[in-house]
């Protein structure tokens, strides 16, 4: 039987999601690593009258920089579920205590909210 970062004892299932995790971890942390690596062309990025070459590159970098966002805010989340998976309380919500449906958990391991905790605006 595998055990958790405390020594608790993890079940197949358990076993199951921290591999998967652990997967998604390292994924989206070479993600995060690549959209953290300096730009490859560094030309000037001019803003004119005209939308040219320089605006185009401006608005890609603003993306990178929105993605890099997501990424990052992905990866706390899997970090927590996996901590909660080793402390034996992963499949419950982090904000009410509840238990999060299988159906969110079966779609995003990674999940530490129910959908009703999540969808409250922050």
């Amino acid at each position: 039987m595998t055990r958790g970062r405390y020594g608790r004892a993890m079940s197949t299932r358990e076993t199951r999601v921290a591999a998967v995790l652990a997967a998604k971890q390292a994924e989206v942390e070479a993600e995060v690593a690549a959209l953290s690596a300096p730009p490859e062309d560094t030309g000037g990025i001019g803003f004119g009258k005209r939308v040219g070459d320089g605006t185009s590159i401006a608005v890609e970098r603003l993306s990178l920089v929105a993605a890099h966002g997501r990424m990052v805010v992905l990866l706390a989340e899997i970090r927590r579920a996996r901590a909660k998976l080793d402390e034996g309380s992963y499949g419950r919500c982090d904000i009410c205590g509840e238990p999060i449906p299988e159906g969110r958990l079966e779609a995003l391991p990674w999940a530490v909210q129910c959908v009703a905790c999540a969808s409250r605006p922050t």
